[in-house]
């Protein structure tokens, strides 16, 4: 009987798989290409480039599981502004100002810009340079939610490193800030061609990782915000007294290290970091999103999965449009090891383009 029943549930939870990987795998082929990207982008240059990677993040996540959404965050932070084209990553040259240096980006994990580094390394080091850093980053957000308990979906490859610094406070214009009310989100992202779903199913990336006290302390002081549940509000003043901001905490209480929907149920229960975050369900226009999600995680993850690759293909450079960097924090221009383009990348682009 006990063997029976066992046989059962087994059953049950490989249908359930299959299902899941099945609706996953069905919303990812809905989305459009942009012209320059494929799904096989590297199958004949670097086959095993996706699998180096999350082999290395496997590693990286074992260590430290927090890492997943700073890698997460960084893709965001690149593709919003500017582009999918790696410039959040650039170091400030005489060429241009740093993004990193913008207000907006301070809180970014500097542990994030070495991983992306040190994952170009070993993937130049295995196929020479035809791997954009810009490339490197959507995979490894990719890896981020996977290996965090997330959907695994293919990401379109073949996006080049932008040369152009991003404009001064442009991060402004284009970041969504903690404080941003559900207009100012869906306006920002109506630019960008996202709609509602995509902005409630991207702030869903919440779903891991850390706010930083000074992010959310005006709706604690000197008034508590009245959307906050009052419980929530009282522990996040023991973590952020008015004295000392310079703490952290978690973004969702509930499963802070896993990708799953239950930022969604913070939401409804009115535990949202961010007023970004609490205003959603908050509005009228995004609140049934919400709660579609809370109720129904398979639903928030073909969403997720749909709005990520949009995003990804957020003004992404192809072809003989920017370059391939030797180092994903300079310019090739800026290298002053790198006298001009190699072989080796003459080589990546012609293959490239075939």
């Amino acid at each position: 009987m006990a063997t029976a029943k066992s046989f059962t549930r087994l059953l049950l939870i490989t249908f359930l798989s299959l299902s899941f990987c099945f609706s996953v795998i069905k919303a990812q082929s809905s989305a459009p290409i942009v012209n320059g990207l494929s799904w096989t982008f590297y199958k004949s240059t670097c086959p095993k480039v996706e699998s180096i990677i999350r082999k290395q993040l496997k590693k990286v996540f074992k260590k430290d599981v927090g890492q997943a959404a700073g890698l997460l965050r960084l893709h965001f932070h690149d593709c919003f502004v500017q582009g999918c084209d790696s410039s959040v990553l650039l170091d400030g040259s005489a060429g241009g100002p740093s993004e990193k240096s913008e207000l907006p980006n301070l809180t970014l994990r500097k542990e994030a810009f070495k991983i992306v580094n040190n994952l170009r390394e070993i993937v130049h080091k295995e196929c020479g340079r035809v791997v954009s850093c810009s490339d490197i980053v959507a995979i490894a957000a990719r890896d981020s939610v996977v290996l965090t308990g997330g959907p695994d979906y293919d990401v379109p490859l073949g996006r080049r490193d932008g040369v152009v610094f991003a404009q001064v406070n442009q991060t402004f214009v284009d970041l969504v800030g903690p404080d941003a009310n559900t207009t100012t989100i869906l306006t920002k992202l109506a630019r960008k061609n996202l709609d509602a779903t995509d902005a409630v199913a991207l702030s869903g990336a919440h779903t891991i990782g850390i706010g930083h006290c000074t992010s959310f302390t005006d709706r604690l002081y000197p008034t508590q915000d009245p959307t906050m549940d009052k419980t929530f509000a009282n522990n996040l003043k023991l973590t952020c007294p008015k004295i000392d901001t310079s703490n952290i905490t978690f973004l969702d209480i509930r499963s802070p290290n896993k990708f799953d929907n239950k930022y969604f149920v913070d939401l409804m229960n009115r535990q949202g970091l961010f007023t970004s975050d609490q205003d959603l369900y908050t509005d009228k226009r995004t609140r049934g999103i919400v709660t579609s999600f809370a109720i129904n995680e398979t639903l928030f993850f073909e969403e997720f999965v749909l709005s990520m690759i949009k995003m990804g293909q957020l003004d992404v450079l192809t072809g003989n449009q920017g370059e391939i960097r030797a180092n994903c924090s300079a310019r090739n221009s800026d290298n002053k090891y790198l006298v001009s383009i190699t072989e080796e990348e003459n080589m990546g682009s012609s293959a490239e383009m075939r």
